[in-house]
Order: C-alpha cells, then structure tokens, then sequence
C-alpha cells in the first residue's frame, strides 16, 4: 500500500489503532536490529545480500508507519 505523505492531509485514528501502530512500529524497529546483528554470522554473500535487504524493508515500513503517525489526529475519548 503505498500512500502519498506530501499531500498534508491529517485524518482522525482512534487511540486503540494508534497503539496498535506504535507497537507494530516498535517491533519492526527491534527485528531490524536483530537482523542487522546476524550479518555479522553470515558466510554466504546473497545470504548476506537478502539479510540487508530484509532490514531496509523492515526500516522502511518502520518510517512509513511513523510518517503516518505524524499526520494522523487521534481521537479524543476512550473506545470500548
């Protein structure tokens, strides 16, 4: 899914989303830096080559996901 970030839109998410988006943002973040460490224990250089690829992916769904974040307005209240 791709979305265009330039267009400045806000829209309004609910606090449980929200959450739900930071905790996913918070796991890419710690399974980019795993991955990152186990190159190090790699021998094979396409081994090597997809576990570099698999951080960036990791990296940039993070950042997209917090880009997201900045333009989203989170709805007052509490949800059931």
């Amino acid at each position: 899914m791709k979305t265009d970030i330039s267009r400045g839109e806000n829209f309004e998410i609910s606090p449980r989303f929200r959450t739900m988006i930071e905790e996913r943002i918070t796991r890419l973040e710690r399974d980019a830096a795993f991955d990152e460490a186990q190159v190090e224990h790699l021998q094979d250089d396409e081994h090597i080559h997809r576990q570099l690829r698999l951080v960036a992916v990791e990296k940039a769904e993070a950042l997209r996901m917090r880009l997201f974040l900045d333009r989203a307005i989170t709805r007052l209240g509490a949800e059931a």
